[in-house]
C-alpha cells in the first residue's frame, strides 16, 4: 500500500525552481495572475481619455485661449463640434417658458407633447404655506428659461387629479416617450427646502433629460465634475407615493 508522501513546502507563494515543479504536477496550485499589468492598463487608458476629453465642457471663449497650445486641426475640429452641438440646442429650444396646464389639455400638452422632448410636471400645492412647492414655482421658470429643449409645466395637484394629497405635494412627474420615467413627491429626494437649481439639474441628468457634458450646465462654474452622470432608465417610484 502506497504511503502519502509529505512534499516540504517553504512558501507556496514563491517564485523558485521547486515550486514551479510542484505546480507542474498539481501539488500546489497555480498562481493567480500578477494584478500590476492590469493596473498599468486601466492607468494609461485613464491619462489617454483625460487627454481626449481635456476640452470637454469648455466654451468657444475658452478654445480660442487654447490656440497656442492645442493642435491647430484638433483645435479646429473641436470647435465645429461644439457649434454644431450649439445649432442643434438652439433649434430645439422651442419652449422657454413654463406652460400653464389645464386638465382636458393634459394628454395633449404633456403625454403626447413627450414623444418630441422631455416633459416636466410640476403639481403645486393650494396652499400658500406650503414652502417647497412655493420654492419650486420660483425655480421653474428659470429652468425653462434655461433648458429651452425640455418642456416645464405647472398644474396644481388637486386640478390635475381629483382628491390628490397635500402632503404630496410638490411633485414633479417627469415625461418622455408617452410615459412617466421620474417621479419626485416632495423634495426629500432632493434637497429639501434647500433646494437649488443644481439639485434640479442633476434631477435632468438623473433621468436623461441632459448630458452631463451639457455645456449649459458649465455657464455657472458647474464643471462635469459636479454633476454626475445619470441613467434615463428609472422606474416610476412605488404607486403608495401618490396616495
Amino acid at each position: 500500500m502506497d504511503m502519502p508522501v509529505n512534499v516540504p513546502i517553504d512558501n507556496p507563494d514563491a517564485d523558485t525552481e521547486w515550486n514551479d515543479i510542484l505546480r507542474k504536477h498539481g501539488v500546489i496550485p497555480e498562481k493567480p495572475p500578477s494584478p500590476t499589468p492590469i493596473i498599468e492598463e486601466a492607468l494609461a487608458e485613464a491619462r489617454w481619455l483625460a487627454h481626449e476629453n481635456r476640452l470637454e465642457g469648455k466654451d468657444l471663449d475658452e478654445l480660442d485661449e487654447l490656440e497656442d497650445e492645442e493642435d491647430d486641426a484638433f483645435l479646429e475640429k473641436y470647435k465645429r463640434q461644439r457649434m454644431a452641438e450649439l445649432s442643434t440646442i438652439t433649434k430645439s429650444s422651442i419652449y422657454g417658458q413654463v406652460y400653464p396646464l389645464q386638465k382636458p389639455d393634459y394628454a395633449r400638452d404633456v403625454t403626447q407633447a413627450s414623444k418630441q422632448s422631455f416633459v416636466l410636471v410640476l403639481l403645486t400645492s393650494s396652499q400658500g404655506g406650503n414652502v417647497e412647492s412655493r420654492l419650486l414655482t420660483q425655480l421653474w421658470p428659470t429652468m425653462a428659461y434655461k433648458f429651452g429643449d425640455i418642456k416645464f409645466c405647472e398644474i396644481r395637484g388637486d386640478m390635475c387629479i381629483e382628491g390628490y394629497p397635500e402632503r404630496n405635494c410638490p411633485t414633479i412627474l417627469i415625461y418622455h416617450n408617452e410615459d412617466i420615467i421620474r417621479q419626485i413627491v416632495t423634495l426629500k429626494e432632493l434637497n429639501g427646502q434647500r433646494t437649488t437649481e443644481k439639485d434640479l439639474k442633476q434631477l435632468l441628468v438623473d433621468s436623461g433629460a441632459l448630458k452631463s457634458n451639457d455645456h449649459r450646465l458649465e455657464r455657472e462654474g458647474e464643471k462635469n465634475s459636479s454633476i454626475k452622470s445619470g441613467s434615463a432608465n428609472f422606474a416610476a417610484d412605488d404607486d403608495d407615493d401618490w396616495d
